[in-house]
């Protein structure tokens, strides 16, 4: 048996189901500053480490320029009095262990930062996968799969930026500055205080900066979230895109939103192009005057050669913050949004919320009930006015009707994907609403016309819903059902790769190979929905026979278009505008010779002839 990555998949699946309740019960109700306090709490003594790391860093690079100051004043003079060398040596060397301390501490702070960045992001990205998989099928359906795989990506991405660079840049910044400010002052009064007057200057510019680069970054991720949103859905529907020739349309729309996201970014770029001169003016005009004014000091004594030095060097780092800080706007305006995004995403509550107080089902027999069932998408406009239907365990029920009668609706909710606006559906006399998600999970199961297959092997796949099942088991599945000898035919048999959606199968073998994951599972309740509709008629003679064997046993809801797949239920409804208007076994409804099962009944045979 091969291991894959979708097996792995699985595996995490099986092991966060013991979990799963108590993560659907904490749920995020806070915005991106809480969030990032959420993910920076575990690590609070590791931060503080990390601000005693950064201190150490700095106190020793700050700590040169003075350095170079007493080099210059104390350590020369010796030299030409009497050619005594040990005070510049001595200098020379303190200079040396500062050096090695601040590369030493720059080492140990990437190290850490690392990997308390590194494990902040799989928190990020386990969180709001897990989340994904909480939320109900309800949010997704207005959720495109663009905006999740945006989330994912490019927003956990930006906070991997802010976390890498960002804080890094921002508390190394804000210590050169107020550091340095000190020094300067320390070193000389006035020339400290005529150095410090391009304060103004520089907070007037980088207010401006940071206020602007904030709606930049902002639209920055949106235009990229659309860009992605339309690569996503063009290249998931791309043989809808190459049947209906949306080629040239379709390379329009990603010219527009990749023109918007284009635009987005120059602004940014104008900004920065405005904001890092302008510091570098301010930064040489200050070096300008201080050396005129300390020149002409120096000149008259009052301050020496080599505090004119340190002005020199301190202004210089003093300035350089100044550009980082420019990039520190970037990454967290950009991480600031993503954020956001992602906190917007773990507010949402899941509308099939998990009972407080479930109560837990073994063993189920299959009976299921619609008590005064209404349910609506849209307010206003019920698809379920009311529904009453009881559905003996055991029996297999056909529902039948035109497009938009309520079938599949019905069938959303005995699987517990949408929860009814008013009634109630019973399991076994137990109400869907109390039952554990995995409970409910364990009892029914739907398979529909998609017969999702995920990238791995056929074995993965019959696996999916038991992942624990042995080889043999899998094998029993399949020759129960008639689909053991087309896997064996496969060049590496159940070891086959399934390839993008099961791609390399034909219609009938995935249906086959998604009811042998059925069949596997083997829950109380089995809903098919449409499960044939895409077949042609040997495939679909073939399933036929597959589908007698699934339902055996089991209670079973059939929603199907082809009478043929109805033949085998014991019974039949028929909807229509979310109403029963017919129910009865199949013979029976055709024998009556009247209804609207019977038209429907004569039509297929008509077709057939």
């Amino acid at each position: 048996m091969t291991d894959t990555g979708w097996r792995g998949v699985a595996e995490v699946d099986a092991i966060e189901a013991a979990e799963r309740d108590a993560a659907a019960a904490i749920r995020f109700t806070g915005g991106s500053g809480q969030l990032l306090r959420e993910l920076l709490r575990p690590y609070k003594r590791a931060l503080k480490l990390l601000v005693l790391i950064v201190l150490v860093e700095n106190i020793a690079r700050l700590s040169i320029p003075y350095l170079v100051k007493e080099g210059i004043d104390t350590g020369i003079p010796p030299i030409i009095a009497d050619d005594n060398l040990r005070p510049l040596f001595v200098i020379v060397g303190i200079v040396l262990v500062a050096t090695l301390t601040q590369a030493l501490a720059r080492q140990l702070f990437l190290v850490r930062s690392g990997h308390i960045g590194q494990d902040m992001l799989f928190e990020v990205r386990r969180r709001v996968f897990r989340h994904f998989q909480v939320l109900s099928p309800a949010f997704h359906d207005s959720y495109t799969s663009g905006r999740v795989i945006s989330r994912q990506t490019s927003d956990v991405d930006a906070i991997y930026e802010m976390l890498e660079t960002g804080f890094d840049g921002l508390v190394t910044a804000a210590l050169t500055l107020v550091g340095t400010a000190g020094l300067l002052l320390f070193l000389d009064v006035k020339l400290g205080l005529v150095a410090l007057l391009c304060g103004p200057f520089l907070f007037w510019i980088t207010n401006w900066f940071r206020k602007e680069s904030g709606k930049s970054y902002r639209v920055t991720r949106e235009k990229v979230a659309l860009v992605i949103v339309h690569f996503v859905e063009s290249m998931g529907g791309i043989r809808a895109v190459q049947a209906f020739r949306r080629e040239p349309r379709n390379q329009e729309i990603l010219d527009d939103v990749n023109e918007q996201y284009r635009a987005a970014n120059l602004v940014a770029f104008r900004l920065v192009a405005w904001f890092m001169p302008g510091i570098r003016l301010i930064g040489n005009v200050t070096i300008a005057v201080v050396l005129l004014y300390g020149g002409y000091r120096a000149y008259h004594g009052e301050v020496t050669v080599g505090v004119l030095a340190a002005f020199l060097l301190y202004l210089r780092q003093f300035f350089e913050p100044m550009m980082e800080i420019s990039q520190f706007y970037n990454t967290f305006q950009s991480a600031s949004a993503a954020l956001d995004k992602l906190a917007g995403v773990l507010r949402e509550e899941p509308s099939v919320p998990e009972p407080e107080q479930p109560t837990h089902l073994d063993h189920a027999r299959g009976e299921l009930r619609f008590d005064g069932v209404r349910f609506s998408y849209v307010d206003g406009r019920p698809v379920l006015p009311g529904l009453d239907l009881t559905v003996p365990a055991g029996q297999t029920l056909a529902l039948v009707g035109t497009t938009g009668a309520g079938k599949t609706t019905l069938a959303k909710l005995a699987t517990r994907f949408y929860d009814p606006d008013g009634g109630r559906i019973l399991l076994d006399g137990l109400d869907l609403r109390d039952l554990t998600s995995d409970n409910l999970r364990e009892a029914v199961v739907m398979v529909t016309q998609e017969n999702y297959l995920f990238s791995g092997t056929i074995s993965d796949n019959i696996r999916f819903g038991r992942p624990d099942a042995s080889q043999e088991d899998v094998e029993r599945a399949t020759r129960a059902l008639g689909a053991h000898d087309f896997i064996m035919a496969l060049p590496e048999g159940y070891d086959t790769h399934v390839a993008n959606r099961g791609g390399r199968l034909s219609a009938g073998q995935r249906q086959l190979v998604a009811f042998a994951r059925a069949f596997l599972a083997d829950p109380a309740v089995l809903i098919l929905d449409e499960a044939t509709s895409s077949l042609d008629i040997p495939s679909e003679r073939l399933v036929q026979q597959a589908l007698r064997t699934v339902l055996a046993g089991r209670t079973a809801l059939i929603i199907a278009h082809r009478l043929s797949t109805v033949e085998i239920a014991d019974r039949v409804i028929v909807m229509e505008h979310g109403r029963i208007i017919e129910d009865g076994a199949p013979a029976d409804l055709v024998a009556g010779g009247e209804g609207r099962f019977s038209d429907l009944h004569e039509a297929w045979l008509d077709s057939l002839a």
